[in-house]
């Protein structure tokens, strides 16, 4: 069902009220949202969830090292063009025949107002974020194969997602509103976990959340657990019927939540230690 009165979460994921107040904003102001923080941390789920609560459709534009900005807009498939020449297919003189929208020219093109996920945009080059500031600003781009501009009918809701790996041009970030997302908050965890477990006993939480945060304070975990990780710990541990004394003593399945040899290391040395 369309929520008429802004993003509020969704039943399947959990904002803080901060996280809300900054895509209201970004949606009054017609602006795209910058998202960063830790990996696991619900950058991507968040477009998803605003589609849902809003009953809009989602596109995802997934970015690669290899990504260019106009393969967002559209792709002229002149191979396929050759080919049909060669064979005598019909309407081959039809260039828009072999024109493909990207995911922003979809956006563009959509009769409703869509959510537009641009997902690890520091993934790509250095230039591609300065490639679509034409195209976010206005809201158009030219197909010059057509010599046809392609307009927004509606602006798109556009969630662009960031892990940091390399700095984005301040001429990208002005034009959008910014949030981080702080990792969650024991309160806000159990919130969250409760989503995907919501029969989940009070004291396996509560062993679970005490186990999980004191991994995460240890100073010389390089890859810390992510709030992914910890939900697919749970579901190993109920899968194998762990009680929470098993849990405190032995901290069955660690490595769903340790992915390196170096950190895996430390927690032995560490309980050890305790």
């Amino acid at each position: 069902m369309e929520n008429k009165t802004g993003f509020n979460g969704s039943e399947s994921y959990v904002a803080s009220p901060e996280l809300m107040a900054s895509v209201n904003v970004a949606m009054a102001l017609e602006k795209p949202l910058l998202i960063k923080g830790e990996p696991g941390t619900g950058k991507t789920m968040l477009a998803q969830a605003i589609a849902q609560s809003l009953g809009k459709e989602l596109l995802i534009w997934n970015i690669k090292s290899t990504t260019k900005a106009q393969e967002g807009l559209y792709v002229y498939d002149t191979i396929q063009r050759l080919y049909d020449s060669q064979f005598g297919e019909a309407g081959v003189d039809d260039i828009g025949h072999y024109i493909k929208l990207g995911k922003l020219g979809e956006a563009f093109q959509a009769e409703d107002v869509p959510v537009l996920l641009i997902d690890e945009i520091d993934k790509a080059d250095l230039e591609f974020p300065n490639d679509l500031l034409w195209e976010l600003d206005q809201m158009e781009f030219y197909i010059h194969e057509t010599k046809e501009t392609i307009k927004a009918h509606k602006r798109p809701i556009v969630i662009i997602t960031s892990n940091a790996e390399k700095e984005l041009p301040d001429a990208f970030l002005r034009r959008c509103i910014f949030h981080y997302i702080e990792f969650p908050d024991k309160e806000l965890m159990e919130e969250i976990v409760k989503v995907h477990f919501p029969d989940l006993k009070d004291n396996l939480l509560k062993e679970c959340m005490e186990q999980f945060y004191w991994i995460r304070s240890l100073k010389d975990i390089r890859k810390k657990p992510s709030t992914s990780e910890l939900v697919d710990w749970i579901q190993a541990l109920l899968l194998g019927g762990i009680s929470p004394e098993e849990v405190k003593e032995k901290m069955p399945y660690v490595g769903v939540l340790l992915k390196k040899d170096e950190d895996l290391a430390v927690f032995k040395k560490r309980r050890l230690d305790v």
